[in-house]
């Protein structure tokens, strides 16, 4: 492998990455670059057809674009996640294929704790009662409309101990709850305060429950009908993990019937979704638009990791690859 500056890079999904606030200039000692902001499925060969170095988010590359890409030697995943990639394809093909993990850990789980917050608090609630006047309008000296939730002393159950799950822990603990886990790891690999369950403790004993594990054909629609019947009645559920996680019909009624409290999630099965998906117009459902991952600063570790990812390619020593 070689460092010198004769490579073709094409980045093929630029925005989501680096909207305009970020540099992709580091990567121009390396050799010719293109940069798009989005590439539909159509453009893909035509775009990538002289790259040997593509960098890309969810642009799909199947068996078909795969071998209809010879020159092609390296594929960056710029997302932890690389269903989007067939690794099979790639190997046969001779091409490396990497992610960049944990660069939104802290981000992800910060959000998951925006959303249960505003749940429990209520704060942009009453900051917009309050814009009509409502509280200067109160007899008293408060006005409030909604029960607040204290989370001292409630139920975290969490599904999947990786880095963002562990970092969910952390803060759930800080602020007093308990916290049951479904996880793979043995007893003494779990985090100080964190007791390992079965999925049927975790549903009947939690009053939150967060998703942080990878989708995989296994636990597809894990949180569906059935599971959903089996809630501490009145639990919180939050999704920052994988859309197809959660049965989305399942939660919006376990919603109007009141099961589910409240429904927070970062992800959707289809995205962006349709305008008539139910959960959109559910008054207890909490939806972000994919925006977990997406702070400056994670985004700025994402771009630094790609950058090493492809500087280590370069150098013949693959870091982050996964495929053989």
């Amino acid at each position: 492998m070689t460092t010198s500056s004769s490579h073709h890079i094409v980045v093929l999904d630029g925005r989501p990455l680096n909207p305009g606030d970020l540099s992709w200039a580091p990567l121009r000692q390396w050799g010719t670059v293109d940069i798009y902001p989005a590439t539909t499925p159509d453009l893909v060969i035509e775009r990538a057809r002289q790259a040997d170095i593509v960098l890309t988010n969810k642009v799909v590359f199947s068996a078909p674009v795969i071998a209809a890409l010879p020159q092609l030697r390296y594929i960056g995943v710029c997302a932890t996640g690389y269903n989007t990639v067939d690794l099979a394809a790639a190997s046969r093909a001779g091409i490396v294929v990497t992610n960049a993990p944990d660069y939104s850990t802290q981000s992800v789980a910060q959000l998951v704790f925006a959303h249960l917050l505003n749940i429990c608090n209520h704060p942009d609630h009453y900051a917009r009662l309050n814009r009509s006047g409502r509280w200067s309008e109160s007899p008293d000296f408060c006005y409030y409309d909604l029960p607040s939730i204290e989370l001292q002393g409630k139920v975290m159950g969490i599904v999947g101990l990786g880095h963002i799950g562990q970092a969910v822990a952390h803060i759930a603990l800080a602020l007093g709850m308990s916290v049951v886990a479904l996880t793979s790891k043995p007893a003494d690999r779990l985090p100080a305060g964190v007791r390992a369950v079965s999925l049927d403790q975790l549903l009947s004993e939690s009053d939150v429950i967060s998703l942080h594990c990878p989708l995989t054909p296994d636990n597809h629609h894990l949180i569906n009908a059935s599971t959903l019947a089996r809630l501490k009645p009145g639990a919180i559920l939050i999704n920052t993990a994988r859309g197809a996680l959660v049965d989305q019909d399942a939660v919006a009624q376990a919603l109007a019937d009141r099961r589910l409290s409240a429904y927070a999630a970062d992800v959707m099965e289809q995205e962006p979704p349709a305008a008539d998906t139910p959960l959109l117009r559910s008054p207890h459902a909490y939806i972000t638009p994919h925006v977990a991952w997406a702070t400056v600063q994670a985004r700025q570790r994402l771009l630094d990791i790609c950058l090493d990812n492809v500087r280590a390619y370069l150098d013949g020593h693959p870091i982050h690859q996964v495929n053989s």
